[in-house]
Protein backbone atom coordinates (compact mmCIF):
# COMPACT_ATOMS: atom_id res chain seq x y z
CA UNK A 1 0.00 0.00 0.00
CA UNK A 2 2.55 2.36 1.31
CA UNK A 3 4.95 1.10 -2.32
CA UNK A 4 1.84 2.84 -4.02
CA UNK A 5 2.05 6.09 -2.25
CA UNK A 6 5.40 7.10 -2.76
CA UNK A 7 5.55 5.70 -6.44
CA UNK A 8 2.45 8.35 -6.74
CA UNK A 9 4.78 10.98 -4.92
CA UNK A 10 7.19 10.54 -6.88
CA UNK A 11 5.44 10.11 -9.98
CA UNK A 12 3.51 13.61 -9.15
CA UNK A 13 7.31 15.59 -8.37
CA UNK A 14 8.92 13.76 -11.20
CA UNK A 15 11.37 16.64 -12.38
CA UNK A 16 11.92 18.88 -9.69
CA UNK A 17 15.22 19.40 -8.53
CA UNK A 18 14.36 20.44 -5.16
CA UNK A 19 12.58 17.44 -4.16
CA UNK A 20 14.53 15.15 -2.38
CA UNK A 21 14.44 11.61 -0.53
CA UNK A 22 16.25 10.08 2.18
CA UNK A 23 16.06 6.55 2.92
CA UNK A 24 17.38 4.81 5.81
CA UNK A 25 17.33 0.66 5.75
CA UNK A 26 16.24 -0.88 8.19
CA UNK A 27 15.38 -4.87 9.70
CA UNK A 28 12.32 -4.47 8.87
CA UNK A 29 12.46 -2.49 5.62
CA UNK A 30 12.69 0.42 4.18
CA UNK A 31 12.09 4.15 5.74
CA UNK A 32 11.62 7.33 3.19
CA UNK A 33 11.39 10.73 4.10
CA UNK A 34 10.08 13.11 1.19
CA UNK A 35 10.60 17.10 1.53
CA UNK A 36 11.14 20.31 -0.38
CA UNK A 37 15.34 20.87 -0.11
CA UNK A 38 14.80 25.29 0.03
CA UNK A 39 11.23 24.95 1.81
CA UNK A 40 12.78 23.13 5.14
CA UNK A 41 15.35 23.59 7.49
CA UNK A 42 17.92 21.29 6.21
CA UNK A 43 20.04 21.10 9.54
CA UNK A 44 17.04 20.59 11.63
CA UNK A 45 16.07 17.69 9.52
CA UNK A 46 19.41 15.91 9.93
CA UNK A 47 20.14 16.57 13.61
CA UNK A 48 16.00 15.95 15.15
CA UNK A 49 14.62 13.79 12.25
CA UNK A 50 17.15 11.55 10.48
CA UNK A 51 20.05 11.17 13.23
CA UNK A 52 17.31 9.57 15.77
CA UNK A 53 15.63 7.30 13.27
CA UNK A 54 19.08 6.07 12.41
CA UNK A 55 19.82 5.09 15.76
CA UNK A 56 16.65 3.46 16.37
CA UNK A 57 15.79 1.96 12.58
CA UNK A 58 15.74 -1.26 13.60
CA UNK A 59 13.97 -0.99 16.62
CA UNK A 60 10.69 0.06 14.41
CA UNK A 61 7.89 -1.62 13.65
CA UNK A 62 5.16 1.06 13.16
CA UNK A 63 4.97 4.78 12.85
CA UNK A 64 3.78 5.15 16.77
CA UNK A 65 7.47 3.97 17.11
CA UNK A 66 9.04 6.90 15.02
CA UNK A 67 6.85 9.38 17.03
CA UNK A 68 7.02 7.62 20.48
CA UNK A 69 10.96 6.97 20.03
CA UNK A 70 12.63 8.33 16.98
CA UNK A 71 11.77 11.72 16.63
CA UNK A 72 13.00 15.01 18.66
CA UNK A 73 10.45 17.28 16.99
CA UNK A 74 7.72 18.82 18.01
CA UNK A 75 5.23 19.22 15.94
CA UNK A 76 4.08 15.96 14.26
CA UNK A 77 0.78 14.19 12.65
CA UNK A 78 -0.86 11.38 10.59
CA UNK A 79 -1.07 12.13 6.75
CA UNK A 80 -4.70 10.96 5.84
CA UNK A 81 -3.89 10.27 2.00
CA UNK A 82 -1.85 10.50 -1.17
CA UNK A 83 -3.18 14.44 -1.47
CA UNK A 84 -2.87 15.11 2.16
CA UNK A 85 0.91 13.93 1.70
CA UNK A 86 1.65 16.08 -1.22
CA UNK A 87 -0.15 19.51 0.31
CA UNK A 88 2.48 18.52 3.60
CA UNK A 89 5.58 18.19 1.55
CA UNK A 90 4.50 21.51 -0.72
CA UNK A 91 3.77 23.59 3.09
CA UNK A 92 7.71 22.53 4.01
CA UNK A 93 6.75 19.58 6.02
CA UNK A 94 8.92 16.23 5.97
CA UNK A 95 6.51 13.09 5.00
CA UNK A 96 7.82 9.64 6.50
CA UNK A 97 6.78 6.60 4.70
CA UNK A 98 7.84 3.19 5.91
CA UNK A 99 6.65 -0.06 3.48
CA UNK A 100 6.53 -2.00 6.30
CA UNK A 101 3.33 -0.76 7.91
CA UNK A 102 0.37 1.69 6.86
CA UNK A 103 -0.33 5.16 6.77
CA UNK A 104 1.93 8.24 6.98
CA UNK A 105 3.30 10.73 9.12
CA UNK A 106 4.78 14.47 8.83
CA UNK A 107 7.14 16.44 10.80
CA UNK A 108 7.14 20.28 10.47
CA UNK A 109 10.68 21.45 9.42
CA UNK A 110 9.76 24.72 7.69
CA UNK A 111 13.24 26.62 7.10
CA UNK A 112 12.17 28.76 3.62
CA UNK A 113 13.50 31.97 3.09
CA UNK A 114 11.67 35.05 4.61
CA UNK A 115 12.05 38.61 4.86
CA UNK A 116 12.77 40.31 8.53
CA UNK A 117 10.67 42.69 10.36
CA UNK A 118 11.24 46.17 8.78
CA UNK A 119 9.59 49.46 8.42
CA UNK A 120 6.48 49.76 5.94
CA UNK A 121 7.16 51.89 3.60
CA UNK A 122 3.38 52.87 2.62
CA UNK A 123 2.82 53.70 6.81
CA UNK A 124 5.20 56.02 7.35
CA UNK A 125 5.26 57.88 10.88
CA UNK A 126 6.64 60.48 13.22
CA UNK A 127 5.95 58.74 16.29
CA UNK A 128 4.94 55.14 17.20
CA UNK A 129 6.15 51.54 16.40
CA UNK A 130 7.44 50.69 13.02
CA UNK A 131 7.22 47.06 12.97
CA UNK A 132 5.61 46.08 9.43
CA UNK A 133 4.05 42.92 8.35
CA UNK A 134 6.26 40.41 5.90
CA UNK A 135 5.16 37.90 3.22
CA UNK A 136 5.22 35.02 6.15
CA UNK A 137 1.72 34.42 8.03
CA UNK A 138 3.38 33.20 11.42
CA UNK A 139 5.72 36.23 11.40
CA UNK A 140 2.65 38.38 11.09
CA UNK A 141 0.20 36.02 13.30
CA UNK A 142 3.59 36.50 16.09
CA UNK A 143 3.32 40.47 15.41
CA UNK A 144 -0.41 40.61 16.59
CA UNK A 145 -0.12 38.08 19.94
CA UNK A 146 3.18 40.43 20.98
CA UNK A 147 0.83 43.15 20.99
CA UNK A 148 -2.63 41.27 22.18
CA UNK A 149 -1.57 38.81 24.77
CA UNK A 150 -5.81 38.12 25.71
CA UNK A 151 -6.65 34.09 25.62
CA UNK A 152 -9.66 34.81 23.61
CA UNK A 153 -7.40 36.12 20.48
CA UNK A 154 -8.22 33.52 17.81
CA UNK A 155 -6.45 32.47 14.90
CA UNK A 156 -8.57 30.07 12.11
CA UNK A 157 -6.50 29.05 9.25
CA UNK A 158 -8.38 28.19 5.72
CA UNK A 159 -6.56 26.58 2.84
CA UNK A 160 -8.00 28.63 -0.60
CA UNK A 161 -7.14 28.15 -4.20
CA UNK A 162 -7.20 25.12 -5.56
CA UNK A 163 -3.92 24.93 -7.22
CA UNK A 164 -1.99 27.47 -4.79
CA UNK A 165 -3.28 25.95 -1.65
CA UNK A 166 -2.73 29.50 0.06
CA UNK A 167 -2.85 29.54 3.96
CA UNK A 168 -5.70 32.76 5.50
CA UNK A 169 -5.95 33.18 8.74
CA UNK A 170 -8.89 34.62 10.18
CA UNK A 171 -8.01 37.06 13.13
CA UNK A 172 -10.55 37.82 16.25
CA UNK A 173 -11.14 38.30 19.41
CA UNK A 174 -13.78 36.47 20.48
CA UNK A 175 -16.47 38.14 22.81
CA UNK A 176 -15.77 41.05 21.16
CA UNK A 177 -16.03 40.70 17.65
CA UNK A 178 -19.57 40.00 16.92
CA UNK A 179 -20.45 36.13 16.14
CA UNK A 180 -22.58 36.97 13.30
CA UNK A 181 -19.38 39.39 11.74
CA UNK A 182 -17.08 36.62 12.39
CA UNK A 183 -18.94 33.62 10.72
CA UNK A 184 -19.59 36.29 8.06
CA UNK A 185 -15.88 36.54 6.82
CA UNK A 186 -15.22 32.79 7.25
CA UNK A 187 -18.47 31.48 5.00
CA UNK A 188 -17.45 34.21 2.21
CA UNK A 189 -13.75 33.26 2.35
CA UNK A 190 -14.42 29.46 2.01
CA UNK A 191 -16.94 29.88 -1.13
CA UNK A 192 -14.41 31.32 -2.80
CA UNK A 193 -13.48 29.13 -5.97
CA UNK A 194 -10.62 30.20 -7.40
CA UNK A 195 -7.19 28.37 -9.18
CA UNK A 196 -5.08 30.41 -6.61
CA UNK A 197 -4.53 33.09 -4.13
CA UNK A 198 -1.25 35.48 -4.51
CA UNK A 199 -2.41 38.18 -2.51
CA UNK A 200 -5.31 40.12 -0.12
CA UNK A 201 -7.03 41.52 -2.80
CA UNK A 202 -8.35 38.43 -3.82
CA UNK A 203 -10.04 38.35 -0.36
CA UNK A 204 -11.13 42.14 -0.36
CA UNK A 205 -13.16 41.00 -3.67
CA UNK A 206 -15.16 38.77 -1.98
CA UNK A 207 -15.74 40.84 1.18
CA UNK A 208 -16.24 44.43 -0.26
CA UNK A 209 -19.17 45.73 -1.72
CA UNK A 210 -19.33 46.01 -6.01
CA UNK A 211 -20.03 48.85 -8.02
CA UNK A 212 -18.17 51.45 -6.21
CA UNK A 213 -14.98 52.89 -6.24
CA UNK A 214 -14.36 53.64 -2.18
CA UNK A 215 -12.76 50.37 0.00
CA UNK A 216 -15.60 49.28 1.88
CA UNK A 217 -12.77 46.53 3.07
CA UNK A 218 -9.36 48.45 5.09
CA UNK A 219 -6.02 46.61 4.70
CA UNK A 220 -2.63 47.90 6.73
CA UNK A 221 1.13 46.87 6.67
CA UNK A 222 1.25 47.66 10.69
CA UNK A 223 1.05 45.00 13.14
CA UNK A 224 -0.44 48.18 15.83
CA UNK A 225 -3.01 49.24 13.82
CA UNK A 226 -4.07 45.57 13.05
CA UNK A 227 -3.83 44.93 16.47
CA UNK A 228 -5.99 48.07 17.43
CA UNK A 229 -8.95 47.44 15.23
CA UNK A 230 -8.85 43.48 16.28
CA UNK A 231 -9.04 44.58 19.69
CA UNK A 232 -12.31 47.13 18.53
CA UNK A 233 -14.27 44.44 17.67
CA UNK A 234 -13.40 43.97 13.81
CA UNK A 235 -12.16 41.00 12.11
CA UNK A 236 -8.29 40.83 10.34
CA UNK A 237 -7.42 38.31 7.40
CA UNK A 238 -4.03 37.22 7.08
CA UNK A 239 -2.63 35.79 3.43
CA UNK A 240 0.58 34.31 3.69
CA UNK A 241 2.73 35.69 0.86
CA UNK A 242 1.51 38.90 1.63
CA UNK A 243 2.24 41.86 3.65
CA UNK A 244 -0.72 43.55 4.04
CA UNK A 245 -3.63 42.35 6.54
CA UNK A 246 -7.48 42.98 5.57
CA UNK A 247 -9.36 44.45 8.57
CA UNK A 248 -13.49 44.19 8.45
CA UNK A 249 -15.53 46.15 8.49
CA UNK A 250 -14.09 49.25 7.59
CA UNK A 251 -15.74 52.19 7.52
CA UNK A 252 -15.46 55.86 5.89
CA UNK A 253 -14.08 58.53 8.78
CA UNK A 254 -11.21 55.83 8.89
CA UNK A 255 -9.76 57.26 5.59
CA UNK A 256 -9.28 59.98 7.56
CA UNK A 257 -7.02 58.55 10.14
CA UNK A 258 -3.38 58.65 10.27
CA UNK A 259 -0.96 55.60 11.61
CA UNK A 260 0.19 57.76 14.35
CA UNK A 261 -2.74 60.03 15.16
CA UNK A 262 -2.49 57.72 18.45
CA UNK A 263 0.95 58.63 19.39
CA UNK A 264 0.88 62.49 18.69
CA UNK A 265 -0.58 65.35 20.74
CA UNK A 266 -4.36 65.13 20.71
CA UNK A 267 -5.11 68.66 19.44
CA UNK A 268 -1.94 68.66 16.99
CA UNK A 269 -3.87 65.14 15.79
CA UNK A 270 -7.34 67.37 15.48
CA UNK A 271 -5.90 70.31 13.63
CA UNK A 272 -4.43 67.63 11.34
CA UNK A 273 -7.55 65.80 10.61
CA UNK A 274 -9.82 68.90 10.52
CA UNK A 275 -6.79 70.20 7.64
CA UNK A 276 -7.64 66.16 5.97
CA UNK A 277 -11.26 67.41 5.60
CA UNK A 278 -10.90 70.11 4.33
CA UNK A 279 -8.57 68.93 1.91
CA UNK A 280 -10.93 66.08 1.02
CA UNK A 281 -13.70 68.85 0.06
CA UNK A 282 -11.16 71.06 -1.37
CA UNK A 283 -10.75 68.03 -3.94
CA UNK A 284 -14.04 66.93 -4.46
CA UNK A 285 -15.49 70.39 -5.10
CA UNK A 286 -12.81 73.21 -6.17
CA UNK A 287 -12.52 71.60 -10.22
CA UNK A 288 -16.35 71.63 -10.09
CA UNK A 289 -17.07 75.23 -8.66
CA UNK A 290 -14.52 76.86 -10.56
CA UNK A 291 -15.53 76.07 -13.76
CA UNK A 292 -19.52 76.40 -12.62
CA UNK A 293 -18.76 80.15 -11.36
CA UNK A 294 -16.51 81.00 -13.97
CA UNK A 295 -18.54 79.64 -17.06
CA UNK A 296 -22.30 80.21 -15.66
CA UNK A 297 -21.89 82.43 -12.09
CA UNK A 298 -20.01 85.66 -13.18
CA UNK A 299 -21.93 88.01 -10.40
CA UNK A 300 -20.41 85.69 -7.97
CA UNK A 301 -16.78 86.93 -8.64
CA UNK A 302 -15.47 90.30 -7.34
CA UNK A 303 -15.10 92.07 -10.61
CA UNK A 304 -11.57 93.13 -9.71
CA UNK A 305 -11.03 89.72 -10.08
CA UNK A 306 -12.75 88.85 -13.18
CA UNK A 307 -10.71 91.43 -15.15
CA UNK A 308 -7.83 89.42 -13.66
CA UNK A 309 -9.00 85.98 -14.67
CA UNK A 310 -9.99 87.75 -18.02
CA UNK A 311 -6.29 88.79 -18.27
CA UNK A 312 -5.04 85.47 -17.75
CA UNK A 313 -7.48 83.76 -19.88
CA UNK A 314 -6.45 85.58 -23.30
CA UNK A 315 -5.52 83.84 -25.92
CA UNK A 316 -6.47 80.48 -24.27
CA UNK A 317 -7.92 78.71 -27.43
CA UNK A 318 -9.82 75.84 -25.22
CA UNK A 319 -12.96 76.29 -22.67
CA UNK A 320 -12.29 76.04 -19.42
CA UNK A 321 -13.76 72.74 -18.80
CA UNK A 322 -11.06 71.38 -21.45
CA UNK A 323 -8.24 73.57 -19.75
CA UNK A 324 -9.33 70.98 -16.22
CA UNK A 325 -9.29 68.02 -17.90
CA UNK A 326 -6.41 68.29 -20.01
CA UNK A 327 -4.13 69.48 -16.61
CA UNK A 328 -5.86 66.69 -14.20
CA UNK A 329 -4.99 64.28 -17.31
CA UNK A 330 -0.81 66.06 -17.22
CA UNK A 331 -1.03 65.90 -13.37
CA UNK A 332 -2.31 62.54 -13.53
CA UNK A 333 0.39 61.15 -15.88
CA UNK A 334 3.29 62.33 -13.94
CA UNK A 335 1.78 60.98 -10.74
CA UNK A 336 1.44 57.55 -12.08
CA UNK A 337 5.20 58.04 -13.43
CA UNK A 338 6.57 59.22 -10.28
CA UNK A 339 5.25 55.74 -8.68
CA UNK A 340 6.29 53.20 -11.30
CA UNK A 341 9.92 54.64 -11.63
CA UNK A 342 12.52 53.71 -9.14
CA UNK A 343 12.46 55.63 -5.95
CA UNK A 344 14.75 57.98 -6.04
CA UNK A 345 14.58 58.86 -10.24
CA UNK A 346 10.55 59.19 -9.89
CA UNK A 347 10.60 61.88 -6.74
CA UNK A 348 12.93 64.26 -8.78
CA UNK A 349 10.84 63.60 -12.31
CA UNK A 350 7.36 64.25 -10.32
CA UNK A 351 9.20 67.66 -8.95
CA UNK A 352 10.86 69.08 -12.16
CA UNK A 353 7.88 67.41 -14.49
CA UNK A 354 5.15 69.52 -12.66
CA UNK A 355 7.27 72.36 -12.68
CA UNK A 356 8.28 72.55 -16.55
CA UNK A 357 5.01 71.25 -17.40
CA UNK A 358 2.71 73.55 -15.72
CA UNK A 359 5.90 76.67 -17.12
CA UNK A 360 5.53 75.54 -20.41
CA UNK A 361 1.55 74.70 -20.53
CA UNK A 362 1.29 78.30 -19.54
CA UNK A 363 3.83 80.05 -21.86
CA UNK A 364 2.41 77.96 -24.94
CA UNK A 365 -1.39 79.27 -24.28
CA UNK A 366 -2.87 76.20 -23.35
CA UNK A 367 -3.82 77.24 -20.28
CA UNK A 368 -3.85 79.71 -17.68
CA UNK A 369 -1.96 80.29 -14.79
CA UNK A 370 -5.40 80.27 -12.42
CA UNK A 371 -6.24 77.11 -13.97
CA UNK A 372 -2.88 75.44 -13.02
CA UNK A 373 -3.16 76.83 -9.54
CA UNK A 374 -6.63 75.17 -9.50
CA UNK A 375 -5.64 71.46 -10.36
CA UNK A 376 -2.63 71.75 -8.68
CA UNK A 377 -3.84 72.66 -5.30
CA UNK A 378 -7.12 69.91 -6.17
CA UNK A 379 -4.28 67.28 -6.94
CA UNK A 380 -2.09 68.23 -4.18
CA UNK A 381 -4.98 67.81 -1.22
CA UNK A 382 -6.04 64.37 -2.61
CA UNK A 383 -2.22 63.35 -1.33
CA UNK A 384 -3.19 64.13 2.04
CA UNK A 385 -6.12 61.47 1.95
CA UNK A 386 -4.12 58.29 -0.06
CA UNK A 387 -6.65 55.96 0.34
CA UNK A 388 -9.38 57.58 -0.99
CA UNK A 389 -7.50 59.35 -3.78
CA UNK A 390 -8.71 56.53 -6.06
CA UNK A 391 -12.45 57.16 -5.60
CA UNK A 392 -12.43 60.83 -4.84
CA UNK A 393 -10.42 61.68 -8.41
CA UNK A 394 -13.36 59.65 -10.23
CA UNK A 395 -15.78 61.44 -8.07
CA UNK A 396 -14.04 64.93 -9.15
CA UNK A 397 -13.77 64.62 -13.04
CA UNK A 398 -18.03 63.34 -12.28
CA UNK A 399 -18.96 66.43 -10.85
CA UNK A 400 -16.70 68.44 -12.67
CA UNK A 401 -18.78 67.33 -16.14
CA UNK A 402 -22.21 67.80 -13.68
CA UNK A 403 -20.72 71.57 -13.41
CA UNK A 404 -19.45 72.39 -16.97
CA UNK A 405 -23.21 71.41 -18.26
CA UNK A 406 -25.51 72.79 -15.58
CA UNK A 407 -23.43 75.11 -13.82
CA UNK A 408 -23.86 75.32 -9.80
CA UNK A 409 -26.84 73.06 -9.93
CA UNK A 410 -25.16 70.76 -11.35
CA UNK A 411 -22.36 70.97 -8.70
CA UNK A 412 -25.36 70.17 -5.94
CA UNK A 413 -26.23 67.21 -7.75
CA UNK A 414 -23.31 65.85 -8.40
CA UNK A 415 -22.52 65.94 -4.60
CA UNK A 416 -25.80 64.75 -4.09
CA UNK A 417 -25.09 61.94 -6.13
CA UNK A 418 -21.71 61.14 -4.32
CA UNK A 419 -23.22 61.58 -0.89
CA UNK A 420 -26.28 58.91 -1.60
CA UNK A 421 -23.69 56.98 -3.03
CA UNK A 422 -21.35 56.50 0.25
CA UNK A 423 -24.84 56.62 2.14
CA UNK A 424 -26.02 53.40 0.52
CA UNK A 425 -22.76 51.57 0.94
CA UNK A 426 -22.05 48.61 3.02
CA UNK A 427 -19.24 47.13 4.70
CA UNK A 428 -20.01 43.47 5.88
CA UNK A 429 -23.52 44.33 6.58
CA UNK A 430 -22.62 47.54 8.08
CA UNK A 431 -23.69 50.83 7.18
CA UNK A 432 -20.53 52.03 5.40
CA UNK A 433 -21.05 55.78 6.80
CA UNK A 434 -20.83 53.77 10.32
CA UNK A 435 -21.57 55.69 12.86
CA UNK A 436 -22.26 58.79 11.69
CA UNK A 437 -26.37 58.34 12.71
CA UNK A 438 -26.75 59.71 16.07
CA UNK A 439 -25.38 62.91 17.87
CA UNK A 440 -24.26 60.51 20.55
CA UNK A 441 -21.74 58.38 18.64
CA UNK A 442 -20.44 61.49 17.00
CA UNK A 443 -19.98 62.68 20.19
CA UNK A 444 -18.43 59.99 21.69
CA UNK A 445 -16.46 57.64 19.41
CA UNK A 446 -13.39 58.25 17.37
CA UNK A 447 -14.26 59.70 14.24
CA UNK A 448 -13.90 63.18 13.00
CA UNK A 449 -11.70 64.26 16.08
CA UNK A 450 -9.83 62.27 18.02
CA UNK A 451 -10.63 61.68 21.97
CA UNK A 452 -8.74 60.59 25.06
CA UNK A 453 -7.17 57.30 24.26
CA UNK A 454 -8.83 55.98 27.54
CA UNK A 455 -12.24 56.61 25.93
CA UNK A 456 -11.25 55.53 22.43
CA UNK A 457 -9.90 51.68 24.20
CA UNK A 458 -12.97 50.78 25.69
CA UNK A 459 -14.86 51.67 22.33
CA UNK A 460 -15.48 48.32 20.23
CA UNK A 461 -17.86 47.70 17.65
CA UNK A 462 -21.26 46.54 18.89
CA UNK A 463 -23.61 43.66 17.18
CA UNK A 464 -27.16 45.69 17.61
CA UNK A 465 -25.39 48.83 15.12
CA UNK A 466 -25.70 46.50 12.53
CA UNK A 467 -28.55 47.23 10.09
Amino acid sequence: MNEEKLKYIKEKFKGNVDVKYRIIDSENGTITMVFIDNLCDSHFISEYIVAPILECKDSIKSLEDIKNNGLFAFSIGDVKDKGDAILHILLGDVVIICDFCEGMMFCEAKGFVRRSVSIPITENVVKGPREGFTEAFVDNISLIRRKIRDGNLKFESVMVGDKSQTVVVVAYLKGTAPAELVEDVKNKIKQISTEYILDTSYIEDKLKSRGTAFDTVGYTEKADIAAAKILKGKVGVIVDGTPFVITAPYFFYENFQAADDYYLNKYVVNCTRVLRWIAFFITLILPAMFIAITTYHFSLIPSLFIFRLSLSRAGVPFPTIVEILMMSLFFQILREAGIRLPQPVGQAMSIVGALILGESAVGAGLTSEITIIIVALSSISSFLIPKLYGAISIWSIIMTLFAAFCGLPGLYAGFFMFISQIGSLKTMGYPYIYPMKTIRNVKNEDQVLRGDLDEISNQSLKKDDKT
